[in-house]
Formats: structure tokens, sequence, C-alpha cells
């Protein structure tokens, strides 16, 4: 047998399994799909051999412990590996994932009967993978490599070294959580229980990817209170609040939104819009890699909500925003040893790391806050969160030997 012989098999069996966050929930993990896959990888560690294998109260992570085999007087320090379990705000009901072998890197791969297509003309990065086996979609669903891939890759690394006692290493920590995907899984996360010294989450896209910079973020909710009569008495009475949620958009720089943006550069999104003349609620998420940047992104949506608030005798706007994670990068630039580790372990194995800020967030991002340094590593899914979501067979396997190489890089120093 070799390393990767369950590797396939195991991602495969993962993302048939609907494992989607609901962001209205409040339960912890947010549905009871995830709660049924979270008990199978208990299960399923525990078959393999690790020991302390438990949902840890207050997070709902899967937590458990590859033990040192290193001699006597050894020591390490012990290194953990994060990936989360559930998937994005798309269809994920009878995922039907396909294979595609010794992709020529130039033809399109037509997706199930859906009528969709993977094209290397609207996405050239397909042409990376020439000679390899993608797995794909149907074009009904998406794939759910974001992040299954990552459990798949841990859960791999960690079985072939059961399997290999002759190699030796330190302790292990591997922790599998809910809730990613909607920014509250890391929330509760139990740095003191889970144990380790340093830490990655494997939750990243493309081969190469070492990522220690996210954005900062926030959201806001903003409830329009309009009041609704007949149209025909409407003069001087009438508030349409759908006209005042427009005339709070207008008020946001038009040039500061993703589909306007890259890079470092911030942005306003609108995420949701709903509501009637009566009453109307606005949805946007605020990222900047600047924490100054970001504050005063903040302090424009509060400004304009008291400006409006001016032409009323009552409040008739009323802003809900909540920070939502920082950039990890003022915790880990104190100290970059986890990600030299990291950017090693990829040149070891003829890898060329790819270091850049990430336009989004990770857990990580909240665990490092939290007092343990924790940058993303690739786990190789592309185009993630819908229909066209796609990964790579031997980028999960370098992915892989990322995670042995960077245990056996820590279990040496």
């Amino acid at each position: 047998m070799t390393k990767y012989d369950k590797l396939v098999p195991r991602f495969l069996k993962y993302v048939r399994k609907e494992t989607r966050s609901d962001e209205e929930s409040t339960t912890v993990p947010s549905t009871q799909n995830q709660v049924e896959f979270a008990n199978e990888l208990v299960l399923e560690l525990n078959e393999i051999g690790l020991d302390n294998v438990r949902i840890a109260a207050k997070s709902s992570y899967v937590f458990a412990t590859l033990p040192s085999n290193l001699p006597a007087g050894q020591e390490a320090k012990k290194v953990g590996f994060i990936s989360h379990i559930d998937t994005a705000d798309f269809n994920a009901h009878n995922v039907a994932p396909q294979l595609v072998e010794n992709y020529d890197g130039e033809s399109d791969i037509k997706l199930g009967q859906s009528g969709y297509s993977l094209s290397p003309a609207e996405f050239p990065n397909l042409k990376n993978y020439k000679g390899e086996t993608l797995i794909t979609t149907d074009g009904t669903t998406l794939l759910g490599a974001d992040d299954k891939a990552g459990v798949t890759e841990i859960m791999t690394a960690v079985e072939y070294l059961v399997a290999h006692p002759e190699i030796k290493h330190g302790e292990v920590e591997v922790a599998f959580g809910p809730d990613e995907e909607i920014g509250t899984g890391a929330d509760r996360f139990e740095v003191d229980e889970f144990g380790a010294d340093l830490a990655y989450t494997v939750d990243g896209g493309p081969l190469g990817q070492l990522e220690y910079e996210t954005f900062n973020a926030a959201q806001a909710t903003i409830k329009f209170v309009g009041k609704d009569v007949h149209p025909s008495e409407a003069k001087g009475i009438m508030i349409n609040a759908l006209k005042l949620a427009v005339e709070f958009e207008n008020h946001l720089p038009s040039a500061e939104v993703p589909e306007k943006t890259d890079g470092r550069q911030g942005f306003f999104h609108l995420l949701a819009i709903n509501g009637t003349v009566d009453e109307a609620k606005m949805t946007y998420i605020i990222r900047d890699h600047d924490r100054n940047k970001f504050e005063e992104r903040k302090q424009l949506i509060k400004n304009i909500v008291a400006k409006m608030n001016e032409q009323f005798s009552e409040d008739r706007v009323i802003l809900d925003m909540k920070d939502q994670y920082y950039n990890m990068r003022e915790v880990i630039e104190k100290d970059m040893t986890v990600v030299e580790v990291a950017k090693k372990a990829m040149e070891d194995l003829d890898i060329k790391p790819l270091i850049a800020p990430v336009r989004g967030g990770t857990d990580g991002s909240k665990i490092s806050f939290m007092g343990l340094p924790t940058p993303n590593l690739f786990a190789g899914p592309e185009n993630m969160h819908a229909r066209f979501e796609y990964v790579s067979k031997e980028t999960m396997e370098k992915a892989t030997d990322v995670v042995l190489q960077i245990i056996k890089l820590v279990s040496e120093d």
C-alpha cells in the first residue's frame, strides 16, 4: 500500500456527505449534518489509532492526538493541523464528483449533463494541470474540496505515520471544526485543550499557497424603517424604506467593491437586500488588510447612518455592526518561525512557496489572536464555493507531503 492509496476514495466519501453550514442557525454546529460528519471522523480517527479522540464541548471541534514516538529524553514542539468540515452556501445535496484523468490542459471539461463546462478560456489555471487527474463537480453542486481536501490530507498524513512507526516524530494534534464558512467556527476554539505550540490551517487553494496575511473583517446589517400609506395619500407622509436603502448604497464609494479591487485594496460588499416600503434590510461585509483603513471604513458606515437619521425626528436607519476577524499578520510577524518552517518544508519538496495576502480569512485568523500562531497552507481546490470547483489529485498528494515534512522539521528542531 502506498501513502496515497486511500486519499482519493477518502476524499470522494467525504464530499458526498452534505455538511453545509447555516448562518441563520443558533446551534453549534449550525447544522445536524455537520454533527453527523464529525461523529464519523471520530470513528475514523479511533480506527486509525490516534489517542484522546473527542469532540470538544465548547467548540464542537473534533480533536485527536498522534503521540510522540521520539526516543526517551528527546522532546519536540507539538504541531497542530486544522481544517473545517462545513461547505459554503451553495447546493451541496447529492454531490456527484467526476474524475478527469490525464487532463490535456487545453480541452473544456463537460460537467455531467448540466450544460456547464470548465473551460481554460474562462479558467486559465486549468492549464497548470496538464497530465494530472482532476476531480470536478457534475455542474449541479459545489464540490466541497473547501475544505474536505484539507480534512483528507491531514487524515492521510497521520494514518501514514501510524502505519510507519519507524518514522520518528513529536506529538501531533489534529482538529476538524464546524462553521468556518459562516465565520463563527473558531469563535470558541479551545487553544489550551488543543495543546499545540504552533499550528496550521490546511484550507488554502492552489499548490504552494502559504498565507499569513488576511483581511480585517466586519459585517454590517442596516435596517430601514419606513412608513407605508396608500400612494394616493402619500405626500408628506410616506417614507419608503427601499428608497432609504438605495440612498445608503449611493453614499458608499462606488469603486470600492470586490469586483473593482484586488491585492490589499479593501472594499464594501453588499451581500443581501430585501424589504418593502414599510421596512428594508441590507447586509454588507467590510474588508481591509490595513487596520486603520478598516476602522475608517466602519466609521464611514456609522457616519452615513447618523447623517441619514438627521432627516427624521426618530432613528429610521438602524445599524448592527460586528467585527468578524482580524489580520493574523499582526500576531505572526512577531515571530515568523511558523511561516519559515512551512516555507522550508515546501522548498524541501521542490514546491515554490506562494506567499501573498489573502482576500478573505481563515479560522487561523481568529486562532492566531487567541495566542496560537496559525498560518494557512494550500489544500488544492480552485473556484471554491460553486459549481466550477475542482481539485487536482496530485496537488492533494503534495499537500499531504507538506504536512508530513512540517512534522519532520518540527520533530528535528
